[in-house]
């Protein structure tokens, strides 16, 4: 995870709060992620995240959709 990332999460009080880690990669998938986000914020709900191949990002908009709404993310149409 990028420490400003890191930072972010250690700093800020997301007590209660769900995370949803998302990242682009390059064949490393999401690596630690979520273990990190875990670790950087104990009392917040880490679920699972999203890796997307930095080549296919141009075409993941389906699998992003998909995401959002597994996660019951609301998203603006």
């Amino acid at each position: 995870m990028p420490m400003p990332v890191y930072t972010f999460l250690e700093e800020f009080d997301l007590f209660g709060k769900t995370i949803a880690p998302f990242c682009t990669h390059e064949g490393s998938g999401p690596g630690h992620s979520v273990a990190d986000s875990k670790r950087a914020c104990p009392k917040s709900n880490v679920i699972e995240g999203l890796a997307v191949r930095g080549g296919d990002v141009k075409n993941a908009q389906d699998s992003v959709a998909g995401w959002l709404r597994e996660i019951r993310m609301r998203t603006k149409k």
